[in-house]
């Protein structure tokens, strides 16, 4: 980032020598009123930027201890090697756990001639 050359008050203290086709130094101080008013508030917007800048580095120096904490605690997961298949016998041997015998005793045939009576 450059270096700043000017302040408010360089601008404004700055003096102009005379001559004798120069331009009106009514209209000339008037201009560098103006160019004070928004160097101002450049400044001032520079300033809230760079602590706005500062606030979202720490957040993120903050995340990413989190992150690199949570990522040690963590316990591992399956890797991206587990199918469908190895999810769904995982279930059916749960189920065979919690339930017991009662699957293999259960009768999940429909009498489709007792549903019409």
């Amino acid at each position: 980032m450059a270096e700043k050359n000017l302040t408010a008050k360089d601008i404004l203290q700055k003096e102009f020598t005379r001559a004798m086709r120069g331009y009106n130094t009514a209209e000339v101080d008037e201009y560098l009123d103006s160019i004070i008013r928004d160097y101002d508030s450049y400044q001032k917007e520079v300033t809230q930027l760079k602590i706005e800048n500062e606030r979202l580095i720490g957040k993120v120096d903050e995340l990413t201890k989190q992150l690199a904490l949570n990522k040690k605690t963590s316990p591992t997961t399956p890797g991206s090697g587990v199918t469908n298949f190895d999810i769904l016998k995982r279930l059916s041997n749960l189920e065979k756990h919690v339930f017991g015998s009662k699957i293999n005793n259960v009768d999940n045939t429909i009498d489709y001639s007792q549903v019409n009576k």
